[in-house]
């Protein structure tokens, strides 16, 4: 039984606090549907192998990266690694928010930050030979900036030692504060992501009342306008009760602001506490979702069961590019 405990977090949308009971991994709210209900053969993945791989599992682990591959144990962590590309998580392992799909410890990390952290990241990424870098964070709402000064402080050290290295930022939302968003594009990454997660109905029971639909929006149009030569990108979870046309509506919104790039994964319910799956999305049906991206405009579309938002994401930017 996890350990269950209380947390005070800032509401700075309506002032106060905001209590909530969390365990490791989440909030604590347990519901009844079992997690691994009748997963589908198509959600079977395979084993991580690879000399590229064990090489960067290797690595990791004395370099003391901390990654969301490993952390999110996602199923892609053999195939992205095996093309040179990790997704690095920068900023601590503690989020501020409580969004109800995610498995990500929930608290307050009181202003802490690892100021060497900027030049640890690089030179790993260095050392590594990586040529295509994500880097996301929890969110930080304790942070004056949410940030963003940090996060570009890494894209900047990262293109220090090595300015061939493609970077892309898949960034909180800053609170919807835009200076921070043109703080952090200041590091100059070649690609900024901020995820919508899911269509604008279901955001007030997926996400952290904290975060929005139109916040997220927002985020992704200023980014575009600031920097309009930067691609930028955007990710949904399906199978969490959405509908066929609230789907294409979210990728319409998106194209509104001008996002580049869309990716489309199924929701897999990480525990008790989380949100339950409503249905498993058919290979066939993500088939169909990608070719209505292209339809609304999207330079690059990935969809697929196992897809997720970083998933082989240096084959999406050189795809996106070449498409231009």
């Amino acid at each position: 039984m996890s350990k269950i405990k209380t947390v005070q977090l800032e509401d700075f949308q309506h002032g106060g606090l905001i209590e909530l009971k969390v365990i490791p991994g989440g909030i604590a709210q347990e519901r009844p549907e079992p997690v691994d209900r009748n997963k589908p053969s198509w959600l079977r993945a395979t084993v991580p192998t690879g000399p590229n791989y064990q090489r960067l599992k290797e690595m990791t682990k004395r370099l003391r990266l901390s990654t969301v591959c490993q952390e999110a144990m996602c199923p892609n962590i053999g195939e992205c690694w095996g093309h040179g590309t990790m997704t690095i998580m920068v900023l601590g392992s503690v989020c501020t928010r409580a969004c109800k799909f995610c498995a990500v410890d929930t608290g307050n990390p009181k202003g802490w930050v690892d100021p060497l952290e900027p030049l640890h990241v690089a030179q790993a990424v260095a050392e590594m030979g990586l040529k295509y870098v994500v880097l996301t964070s929890v969110d930080r709402d304790d942070l004056p900036d949410g940030g963003a000064a940090h996060f570009a402080e890494v894209v900047r050290q990262i293109k220090r030692l090595d300015p061939s290295v493609k970077v892309e930022t898949l960034t909180p939302d800053f609170q919807g504060n835009l200076a921070d968003v043109e703080t952090v594009l200041q590091g100059g990454q070649e690609v900024f992501a901020n995820n919508l997660e899911t269509v604008r109905r279901l955001t007030p029971r997926v996400r952290d009342p904290r975060a929005g639909y139109d916040q997220t929006l927002r985020v992704l149009e200023h980014a575009k306008k600031v920097r309009p030569e930067v691609l930028t990108k955007s990710s949904l979870m399906l199978g969490l009760g959405e509908t066929d046309e609230e789907i294409r509506q979210a990728m319409r919104d998106l194209r509104a602001v001008g996002v580049d790039i869309v990716t489309f994964g199924q929701y897999l319910r990480p525990t008790q506490h989380h949100l339950p799956v409503e249905r498993y999305v058919t290979p066939a049906e993500f088939a169909m979702y990608r070719d209505w991206g292209y339809e609304e405009g999207f330079i690059e579309v990935f969809s697929g069961p196992l897809v997720r938002s970083s998933y082989r994401a240096e084959k999406v930017f050189f795809e996106a590019t070449q498409a231009e």
